[in-house]
């Protein structure tokens, strides 16, 4: 009975402090989140000479590709941090900075190591929510239009979100973490519990029973 009690508590107390910082939680969410590439962006433009040099020594691609590759991920990350923290254009500014973490990638063989796949792919995960919460403001503009549902992509935009969010913590067990990428961790907790489980969760299937 206490342990229900402490639990019952422990809800109400974490429905009150939604309540108070529901308005600016997806804001303070969403600082976080970019918080990796805003630091990743800006490291590639004070170091750009030695960003150029490894991947030109690497892929021996010469000077300019080189130099194109820097540039291009200078000004992605960049573009995409305003992009999101401005509220413009928000899912094509999540597009091209997934298609910056898919180019790293590559660019720099992070599929053979496990610490930077698993950022990646957390960093990955804190987009997809941030897809998902983009998709819920543009449907909040037709309010009074009825609904059936939640849109299947955003269930399970939500769902892969949480997914690729948790292998980041599988990587705190066993390598030391930035401080940046654990920042878009937190950031991208924050918009689960800003946007809720979704509906492909345990908590969603509980209403049924």
């Amino acid at each position: 009975m206490g342990q229900n009690d402490l639990m019952g508590t422990a809800e109400d107390f974490a429905d009150q402090f939604l309540r108070v910082t529901k308005q600016y939680l997806p804001h303070v969410a969403r600082l976080c989140l970019i918080s990796t590439f805003l630091e990743d962006g800006i490291r590639m433009w004070f170091q750009w000479s030695e960003q150029r040099d490894y991947i030109d020594t690497t892929w021996n691609c010469g000077y300019l590709l080189a130099s194109s590759f820097v540039f291009l991920n200078l000004l992605g990350q960049l573009t995409g941090c305003v992009l999101v923290l401005s509220r413009n254009f928000v899912q094509y500014a999540c597009f091209g900075l997934f298609g910056i973490i898919a180019l790293q990638t590559i660019a720099y063989s992070i599929l053979w190591d496990l610490k930077f796949l698993m950022r990646n792919l957390a960093l990955g995960g804190g987009l997809l929510l941030l897809l998902a919460e983009s998709r819920s403001e543009g449907k909040s503009m037709f309010a009074g239009v009825p609904t059936m549902r939640e849109s299947s992509p955003k269930q399970y935009m939500q769902l892969g979100g949480r997914v690729l969010l948790v292998l980041m913590f599988m990587t705190l067990l066993h390598f030391d973490a930035s401080f940046f990428s654990t920042m878009s961790v937190i950031g991208g907790l924050l918009l689960v519990v800003a946007l809720g489980p979704g509906g492909v969760s345990m908590d969603e299937k509980k209403k049924e029973w």
